[in-house]
C-alpha cells in the first residue's frame, strides 16, 4: 500500500513538473550576437540569431546595411540542459562581409513567432582599413608553398580590339573577357569599366560564359560584348578594362573568428556553410581584387573631304529600300513613304533620306524606329515614316536620296530609291459660259450626198420636184411626214436635257458651296469651346482657314495652302506670318508621331487664333 501510494505521489509530481516546462515553452525568446564586433575590409564575420521555444520562427530574409553585404547561409538546432531541463533553440546563421572601413550599425530585426513579433538588439561592428603589408604577410604564412598567392592565376581581364586603325564615327567591335580560376569561389564585385576619352561606347548586353584552359589551369571565362566609335581623329588609348572580383583566399584557423557563442559543445562552426569551402585545404578567406586589362591602342582617321549635300556622318554599309501608301490621293491629301535602312554601322547617326526634288510637295518631320540584329547594335535595321502632301496635280513621289561612307571603300556612296508611282487627283470648276459656246457654235455645213443617195435622202425627196412620187394617200399617214416632224422633236427634247444638265450642274456646285458654309459655321462654333486637345483643335482651325479660302477663291479646299491664304485675303506681313505659323504648327501635331498631350489648348492661343480666322474676309 505504500509502494502504491509513493507511485501516485512521484507520478503527480511529474505531470506537475511537466506542465511547468511546457508552460515555459510557452514564452519563446530572441537574441543575436556576432562572432566577433572587430574586423577589418574585406574580412568577413558572423551574425547569429537564437529563437527559444519556438520551430516554427520566421527570421528576416534580408537585412540591409550601407557598406555591409550581408547573406543568409543557413540554420542549425542547439540543445541545452541545466538542473535536468532541456530547452531546443534554433540558430539563424548570416554572413557579414564589410565592403569599407568604418563604424557600422545592425539596427534591431524582427522575428515572427507564435507569441508576436520580436525584435533582436542592435548590434555594433567595427571595421579596420585592410593593411596592404599585413595581408601580404598573412597570405604569405597561409600559403600550402610557403609564398604568397599570385592574384593573376586566379583572376584576370584581357581587352580584345580587332582593329588598329579607323574612322571618325566608325563603330569598332570589342570584346571583354574575365577570366576565374575554377579551383577558388570568385565572382565579379563591381565592372567591368572601360576607360578613355575621344570616343563612346555602346551599351553592354548580359554576359556569356564558358570554360577555358590556359596553360593547364581552367578559368570560367565571362565574355561581355561592346562597340566604340571615335568622335575626332587622332591616336587613343582604348582602355584599360577595370573590374573587381570577390575572391576567396586561404587564411589560418587562428586568423578567423571564433566559434559560435551559443555553441556550448563546439559543434556548431560558423563557416560550415559550402560557401566557404577552402579549395587549397585552408581556412578561406574572402576578399575583393581589382581587376586590370593591359589597353589597347586605336589610330583614327578624318572623314575624306567633299562629303555628298545629303550625307549627315553614317559610317558603315547600308541598304535603302521604299514604299508609299496610300496609291491614291486628292491634292493636299497625305502621302506615307516609308524608308528602310539596313546594315551594319553607326546607326545614331543614320538620319531620314530627303526627296530629289521636292518642288510641289510639302514633307513634315519624319518618326524613325529601329530594330537591332544582334546585342550591341552594330547591324539592325532602321524605319523612317515620311509624310508628303502634294500641292498640284502628281504622277510620281520622287526619289529619295540618302549617302553614308563605306570604310571598306574609303568612300562616299549615295543611295537612290526609284519613282513611286502615284495618283493625285485635283478638283477644278467648270469654266464658265462652256455649254452656251458649245451650242451657239455654227455646225460646219453638210457635205451633199450623191446622185446614188438622193433618191434615199428624205430631204432631196421632198424639195426636189422631179423626184415627186404622185399617189392618194393623205400626207398625215405617209411616213415622210412623220419623219419630218421628228427632227424637231428630237431637237426640242434635246434642249430641254441640256437645259436639264446646267440646272443639276448649278445645283451640285450651290450644294458644295452650301455644305462648305455649314462646315464653315459648325468649326467656328467648335473652336470657341475649350475641350479639345492640341492635334484636334489646331487641324479644326486649319481646316476653317481652307474652307474660308476656297469659298472665296472657289477652289478645293484641300490643296489651299499658306500662301493661297495670304494672296485670296490680301494679308499684310505680319498676318501672313502668323497663317503660316498656323499650317506649320497644325501639321506638326497631325504628322510629325509626336505626343501632344490630352490638356486642351490654352485661352490665349485660342484667342489668338480666333483673332486671326474672324479677320480673314
Amino acid at each position: 500500500m505504500e509502494r502504491a501510494m509513493f507511485r501516485r505521489l512521484f507520478l503527480v509530481a511529474f505531470l506537475a513538473l511537466a506542465g511547468t516546462q511546457m508552460a515555459r515553452a510557452e514564452a519563446p525568446t530572441v537574441t543575436a550576437v556576432l562572432t566577433t564586433s572587430e574586423t577589418e575590409e574585406g574580412r568577413p564575420v558572423q551574425l547569429q540569431i537564437k529563437v527559444t521555444g519556438d520551430a516554427d520562427a520566421v527570421p528576416p530574409n534580408d537585412i540591409a546595411v550601407d557598406g555591409l553585404e550581408i547573406r543568409y547561409t543557413g540554420q542549425s538546432q542547439l540543445v541545452e540542459g541545466r538542473n535536468f531541463h532541456f530547452s531546443y533553440s534554433f540558430i539563424y546563421s548570416y554572413t557579414i562581409l564589410p565592403l569599407k572601413a568604418g563604424t557600422f550599425t545592425i539596427p534591431p530585426q524582427t522575428v515572427r513567432t507564435n507569441g508576436g513579433e520580436m525584435h533582436t538588439p542592435a548590434l555594433t561592428l567595427n571595421v579596420a582599413p585592410n593593411d596592404g603589408a599585413a595581408t601580404r604577410s598573412r597570405r604569405g604564412r597561409n600559403s600550402s608553398a610557403g609564398g604568397a598567392i599570385d592574384e593573376r592565376k586566379l583572376v584576370f581581364a584581357e581587352l580584345i580590339v580587332p582593329k588598329t586603325s579607323a574612322y571618325v564615327g566608325e563603330i569598332v567591335p570589342v570584346e571583354i573577357r574575365l577570366g576565374f580560376n575554377t579551383r577558388v569561389r570568385a565572382r565579379l564585385a563591381e565592372g567591368p569599366n572601360l576607360t578613355g576619352q575621344g570616343f563612346t561606347t555602346q551599351r553592354m548586353p548580359e554576359p556569356k560564359q564558358s570554360m577555358e584552359t590556359i596553360e593547364g589551369v581552367t578559368y570560367q571565362i565571362v565574355t561581355f560584348k561592346t562597340a566604340i566609335a571615335a568622335a575626332r581623329s587622332g591616336k587613343f588609348e582604348v582602355g584599360p578594362v577595370e573590374a573587381k572580383a570577390l575572391v576567396q583566399v586561404p587564411r589560418s584557423a587562428g586568423s578567423g573568428g571564433s566559434r559560435s557563442p551559443f555553441d556550448l559543445f563546439g559543434m556548431n562552426d560558423p563557416f560550415s556553410d559550402p560557401f566557404f569551402n577552402d579549395p587549397f585545404a585552408g581556412i578561406p578567406e574572402q576578399r575583393q581584387i581589382e581587376i586590370k586589362s593591359q589597353p589597347a591602342t586605336l589610330d583614327v582617321k578624318p572623314l575624306p573631304p567633299n562629303a555628298p549635300a545629303s550625307f549627315a556622318g553614317a559610317v558603315g554599309i547600308f541598304n535603302l529600300t521604299t514604299e508609299v501608301k496610300p496609291k491614291t490621293a486628292q491634292v493636299g491629301d497625305p502621302f506615307t513613304v516609308t524608308a528602310t535602312l539596313s546594315g551594319r554601322g553607326n546607326f545614331d547617326r543614320v538620319t531620314a533620306p530627303g526627296l530629289a526634288d521636292d518642288r510641289g510637295w510639302h514633307t513634315y518631320p519624319p518618326s524613325a524606329n529601329f530594330k537591332a540584329d544582334d546585342d550591341v547594335g552594330l547591324s539592325g535595321t532602321k524605319t523612317f515614316e515620311m509624310v508628303l502632301t502634294p500641292n498640284e496635280n502628281k504622277t510620281a513621289v520622287p526619289p529619295l536620296v540618302w549617302s553614308y561612307f563605306d570604310p571598306l571603300t574609303e568612300s562616299y556612296v549615295t543611295l537612290k530609291s526609284d519613282k513611286l508611282p502615284v495618283v493625285v487627283e485635283g478638283w477644278a470648276a467648270p469654266a464658265p459660259g462652256a455649254a452656251v459656246a458649245s451650242t451657239s457654235a455654227t455646225p460646219p455645213p453638210a457635205a451633199r450626198p450623191t446622185p446614188a443617195t438622193q433618191a434615199e435622202d428624205i430631204l432631196y425627196q421632198l424639195t426636189d420636184p422631179p423626184h415627186w412620187v404622185q399617189g392618194f394617200t393623205p400626207l398625215f399617214l405617209r411616213p415622210e411626214f412623220w419623219a419630218a416632224q421628228a427632227v424637231p422633236l428630237l431637237a426640242l427634247i434635246g434642249f430641254f436635257g441640256w437645259k436639264s444638265r446646267e440646272r443639276r450642274l448649278a445645283n451640285r456646285e450651290g450644294q458644295k458651296l452650301a455644305a462648305w458654309e455649314q462646315e464653315t459655321a459648325e468649326l467656328q462654333k467648335r473652336l470657341r469651346r475649350a475641350d479639345e486637345p492640341p492635334d484636334q483643335y489646331f487641324a479644326g482651325a486649319l481646316r476653317l482657314v481652307q474652307l474660308k479660302t476656297a469659298l472665296v477663291r472657289r477652289m478645293e479646299p484641300n490643296s489651299v495652302d499658306a500662301e493661297a491664304t495670304a494672296s485670296a485675303f490680301q494679308l499684310d506681313d505680319e498676318r501672313r506670318e502668323r497663317v503660316r505659323e498656323l499650317f506649320r504648327r497644325s501639321d506638326e501635331a497631325r504628322y510629325s508621331g509626336r505626343q501632344n498631350g490630352h490638356s486642351p489648348v490654352n485661352e490665349q492661343t485660342r484667342g489668338e487664333v480666333l483673332e486671326l480666322i474672324e479677320n480673314l474676309s
